[in-house]
């Protein structure tokens, strides 16, 4: 289906990225595409919500992001309230979502506008918790300091039921992870981590991340978590700096939930999703992620290689051992057609369509 309106996420910090949008902004005057910028840096007004965001930029059915992992976040959040697409224009450093170069844009939006783009859909989290989620006006103060607006607390969701002891659906959609972590430097957070409903245990540690397959490079990555394909369902723990002997993260199936309650001797608890403070538990609080029915659909202009990207990106070595084997060959994939066997399976195409 041709693109009718575009919205736009520049990072504006980013002179590259302000000469990518008005190659945008020439393509769209160009086909005749409303194309309308999304400031969601603005430091003059109040953050938005995903859904106002996308209300207020006429709910385009394409939103592009001009930036790194950071920015195409951002427009994701955006994008999945309207089930808008997301191309990426990669200007970033160590991106795993952005794609396409600034070099390329022009070709990109034709491939989109035309229906030649792949579209590859990516697993979201979502949230309940013991209560709608707030942020105390002196804490959201001493955060914002030297920083832009914040985005407001989650809403609750129009399904949520009174009592029944499940709380609030929160208005939470979540590509990367949801994370709960220590508020004060010197006193860690106390959680009981529920799967599937049942406790797993106790932990006291600096953070704990959920995170989604595509969120396994990031903040779970870090903290020594699994890498996990993006092109998989699955929900990842993660123990962050945890004072007791178990600290491996656990891969649990996509039904499973992830409870956190915050125990009654526990500091407060921030909770984070894909990087953006949205509020803050008590002793006692609790939160529930799980996947959500919401799925991000990104735009790719060839089938994705995750794990030539995921050498590039780390700069993974070979071990010292194998020096003298030589360098491996890029590709294990023959020329040949593909057995009955392997039909179906996720392959690099062959060389003479590389």
């Amino acid at each position: 289906m041709p693109v009718r309106r575009i919205g736009l996420v520049v990072h504006q910090g980013r002179a590259t990225a302000r000469d990518a949008a008005h190659a945008v902004h020439a393509w769209s005057e160009a086909h005749g595409v409303r194309c309308t910028e999304i400031d969601v840096w603005a430091k003059d007004q109040h953050r938005r919500a995903g859904r106002e965001e996308s209300e207020a930029a006429g709910r385009p059915d394409l939103v592009v992001t001009l930036g790194g992992d950071g920015t195409f976040l951002r427009g994701a959040r955006i994008a999945v309230k309207s089930g808008a697409e997301v191309l990426g224009v990669d200007l970033g450093k160590v991106g795993f979502l952005t794609e396409v170069p600034a070099c390329d844009i022009g070709d990109a939006l034709d491939a989109v506008h035309e229906g030649r783009a792949i579209v590859e859909e990516r697993m979201t989290l979502t949230m309940r918790a013991s209560r709608p989620l707030d942020i105390p006006p002196e804490m959201e103060a001493l955060l914002r300091y030297g920083r832009g607006p914040m985005l407001p607390p989650p809403q609750v969701r129009p399904e949520t039921t009174e009592g029944g002891g499940w709380g609030c659906a929160l208005d939470v959609t979540a590509l990367n992870d949801v994370v709960l972590e220590k508020l004060a430097r010197d006193r860690q957070v106390s959680v009981g981590v529920y799967l599937a409903g049942g406790l797993l245990a106790s932990y006291s540690a600096d953070a704990l991340a959920v995170a989604t397959p595509t969120g396994s490079t990031a903040y779970s990555f870090a903290a020594g978590g699994p890498v996990l394909s993006p092109h998989m369902d699955a929900v990842v723990f993660t123990p962050i700096a945890p004072h007791m002997t178990f600290d491996r993260s656990v891969v649990a199936a996509p039904d499973e939930p992830v409870g956190l309650r915050v125990l009654p001797h526990s500091g407060q608890a921030a909770v984070s999703v894909d990087g953006q403070l949205r509020g803050v538990l008590d002793p006692g609080d609790w939160i529930g992620v799980f996947r959500s029915p919401q799925r991000v659909r990104l735009i790719r202009l060839r089938p994705t290689d995750f794990y030539g990207r995921l050498r590039d990106r780390f700069r993974l070595t070979d071990a010292p051992a194998t020096a003298l084997d030589g360098p491996a060959a890029p590709f294990f994939r023959p020329d040949t057609p593909v057995p009955p066997d392997l039909a179906g399976m996720r392959l690099p195409p062959p060389a003479a369509a590389r």
